[in-house]
C-alpha cells in the first residue's frame, strides 16, 4: 500500500509537471486563439481581476458575452489544480468563433489573471466556492463595465459548462437579459456532483434553485449526446424545474463535453431563442 501510495503521488506530481509545462504561457496561447479577432483586456471588480477579450464594434447593439468554463480545476479526482486556467479554453474557441459586432470573453475569476493580481484566488475559489455569491458577483460587475463601454441595449449570456451556471445565475439578477444560451451547461451541479459521487458544494449557488425566476427569458441549452461529464438529462431536469414556454433542449449527437463544439457554433447560434409552445428537444 505505501509503494502504491508513493507511485500514485509521483504519477500525480509528473501529471502537474507536465500540465504545467503545456501551459508555461496561456495568454499567449489564448491570444493566438483570438488572432486578433478579439482583443485581450482586463477588468477590476471588488474581489478579482478578470480576464476577457472583447470586440466592441457596434454601439447601442446587445453585447454577447460568453463566460468559460470551470478550466483546469483539478488534476486528478482528488488533487485540486493550483491554477484552473484552462488547457483548453473551449468558452473562448466559442467567442472567436461568433462574428457578431458586439462580443466579451469572461475567464472566471483566477483563470489566465496572475495570482498576483488576485490575492482573494484560493483553491477553494475553483473547487467549492466556484459558483459562489461572490464569483456571480465579480462577473456581474465586470458585464456592468462593458455594457457602459459600449452602450448596448442589453446582453445575451452564453455559457460553457460550469460557465452556463453561471450565466444562468447572472441572468437571474440582471434586468436587461434578452437570451441565454448553454452549451454543456453544469445547470444543476448538486445533481451533476451526485452523478459522479463527489463532495457537494454548500458554498456555491446552484442554477437549478433560480429556474423558475428565468423561466420567461428565451434560452437554449446545448447537450452533448456524448457527454458523461453534464449529460443530457441535466439540461432537462432544469426545464422540468423552470416550467413555463421559453426553454429549448438541443441534443448534438455525438458530441462530448470537451468536444469540438466551435466547429458547430456558427450553426447552432443562429438557433435564436426564442418563446414558443413546444419544450420537445432535438436532437441533430
Amino acid at each position: 500500500m505505501a509503494v502504491h501510495g508513493m507511485l500514485k503521488r509521483l504519477w500525480t506530481s509528473g501529471l502537474l509537471l507536465l500540465l504545467l509545462a503545456g501551459c508555461a504561457d496561456p495568454l499567449i496561447r489564448a491570444d493566438r486563439l483570438a488572432d486578433g479577432t478579439l482583443q485581450r483586456t482586463t477588468v477590476r471588480t471588488d474581489a478579482f481581476v478578470l480576464t476577457a477579450y472583447r470586440r466592441l464594434g457596434a454601439p447601442g447593439r446587445p453585447l454577447r458575452v460568453y463566460i468559460e468554463g470551470d478550466g483546469l480545476a483539478w488534476i486528478s479526482r482528488n488533487q485540486p489544480s493550483p491554477d484552473p486556467t484552462p488547457l483548453n479554453p473551449l468558452g473562448l474557441r466559442l467567442a472567436v468563433a461568433d462574428a457578431g459586432p458586439n462580443v466579451l470573453y469572461l475567464a472566471r475569476p483566477c483563470q489566465f489573471t496572475p495570482m498576483a493580481d488576485n490575492p482573494r484566488c484560493t483553491v477553494e475559489m475553483w473547487t467549492g466556492k466556484r459558483f459562489a455569491p461572490e464569483v456571480v458577483d465579480s462577473l456581474d460587475q465586470a458585464i456592468d463595465q462593458f455594457v457602459l463601454r459600449a452602450h448596448s441595449r442589453g446582453v445575451e449570456l452564453i455559457g460553457y459548462s460550469g460557465g452556463g451556471a453561471l450565466a444562468v445565475l447572472l441572468a437571474a439578477r440582471r434586468h436587461d437579459v434578452l437570451s441565454i444560451r448553454t452549451v454543456a451547461g453544469n445547470l444543476d451541479q448538486a445533481e451533476v456532483n451526485r452523478l459522479h459521487a463527489v463532495s457537494p458544494m454548500p458554498d456555491s449557488l446552484n442554477a437549478i434553485d433560480v429556474a423558475a425566476r428565468v423561466a420567461n427569458i428565451p434560452q437554449r441549452h446545448f447537450s452533448g449526446g456524448d457527454d458523461s461529464t453534464v449529460p443530457p438529462q441535466i439540461a432537462a431536469r432544469f426545464a422540468a424545474a423552470a416550467g413555463g414556454h421559453c426553454i429549448s433542449l438541443q441534443v448534438v449527437a455525438d458530441m462530448s463535453h470537451g468536444g469540438d463544439w466551435a466547429a458547430l457554433w456558427p450553426q447552432l447560434l443562429a438557433l435564436t431563442p426564442q418563446c414558443a409552445r413546444s419544450k420537445t428537444p432535438d436532437t441533430m
